[in-house]
């Protein structure tokens, strides 16, 4: 489906984002993505930024919210759950008020912070990004809980066909260098791996955690990887998209991930991508068989086995190739996301 929503009354939507995340993010990246579908699809809408310590937030971040929820026309209001769970008192009176205030959810609620729970409880409803979210919401007994996965891009290129059987695969990891992401975990498994042919690159910010990329580097080198690990730093169009067609196999290791939009926006490349069993990331890997969900309780051992397997079998690699690029067609787009958040917040 596409084309504008014709023949609908205009829908009104401002969506209030934090601007204290300085890197590319998932969350970041859906937020503008959704904002971009939203207006193909014929809605109005308005992005407001908020400088501040958020989700904490000083009396002046908090002050700033309510300023951003003002207006006399009542639009409808999406709120990033990072600026949401700092500002419980702001949205109960903004929802006292008559006016309908969603809170959009990339992370799951504790449940464990009370003024957390209070602002979720005070919105008029949630759009959770993952089913995780989602689930955790209900579990929470918040109210008027909606899903709204990430959809995918087309990429602006065809993938080329796999390399052949003398040039070495490639593998890439995209995302910025965190703890959480664990790139050294990978740059470790990596090591093992020395005795057969590949190269791979790190793609994302090293600004996000400089002394953590500083490590990851320092690894690189103490491993002896610096001329087949490449750290190219935050990437962004016709750049990042060069990466995704040099990739033969992505890895999305982190030790928590609500959702993992990475894990798509490999599989809409056709590129298969290996995953940490029991993150969020499982879900957005699906079950088209492009890939494999890995349990890393054991060690780097585990990692270093699946690649060993995977580097030295032609037919498992074509196998996962092949099924990258049957579920590039079947995967969500942008649109279809942007529809059922409108299906969500006119419905209220």
């Amino acid at each position: 489906m596409s084309g504008k929503m014709e023949e609908q009354p205009l829908v009104r939507i401002r969506m209030i984002l934090p601007a204290n995340v300085r890197h590319r993010s998932g969350g970041s990246i859906y937020n503008a993505r959704l904002a971009e579908a939203l207006r193909a699809l014929g809605a109005e809408v308005s992005v407001c930024k908020l400088d501040g310590d958020w989700p904490s937030g000083t009396a002046g971040d908090r002050s700033r919210f309510a300023g951003a929820l003002a207006g006399g026309d009542l639009p409808i209001y999406i709120v990033d759950g990072l600026i949401a769970a700092g500002v419980p008192t702001g949205i109960e009176a903004a929802t006292s008020a008559g006016r309908r205030v969603w809170v959009l959810l990339h992370v799951p609620p504790s449940g464990e912070d009370p003024v957390e729970t209070r602002a979720l409880r005070a919105a008029t409803g949630l759009l959770c990004t993952g089913s995780r979210t989602a689930e955790a919401a209900n579990r929470l007994g918040l109210s008027n809980v909606h899903l709204a996965t990430p959809g995918v891009d087309l990429p602006s290129k065809a993938r080329p066909s796999p390399r052949g059987a003398a040039a070495a695969p490639h593998f890439i990891m995209v995302g910025a260098l965190l703890p959480n992401k664990d790139q050294i975990f990978f740059v470790d498994a990596l090591e093992r791996i020395k005795d057969l042919a590949w190269t791979a690159a790190l793609v994302g910010s090293t600004k996000a955690d400089p002394s953590y990329a500083a490590a990851v580097q320092e690894r690189i080198l103490r491993n002896g990887l610096e001329k087949r690990v490449e750290v190219t730093g935050e990437l962004s169009g016709s750049a990042l998209e060069e990466q995704w067609l040099g990739a033969d196999l992505s890895l999305l290791i982190s030790h928590s991930e609500s959702f993992g939009m990475v894990v798509q926006e490999s599989l809409a490349h056709g590129i298969p991508a290996v995953v940490r069993k029991g993150t969020g990331a499982v879900e957005a890997l699906g079950a088209h068989g492009a890939g494999e969900a890995i349990d890393l309780t054991a060690g780097i051992g585990s990692l270093e086995k699946l690649l060993r397997m995977w580097l030295g079998d032609p037919a498992l690699r074509k196998g996962w190739w092949d099924a990258a690029a049957a579920a590039s067609g079947r995967l969500p787009r942008w649109e279809d996301t942007a529809r059922e958040v409108l299906r969500a917040v006119t419905a209220a």
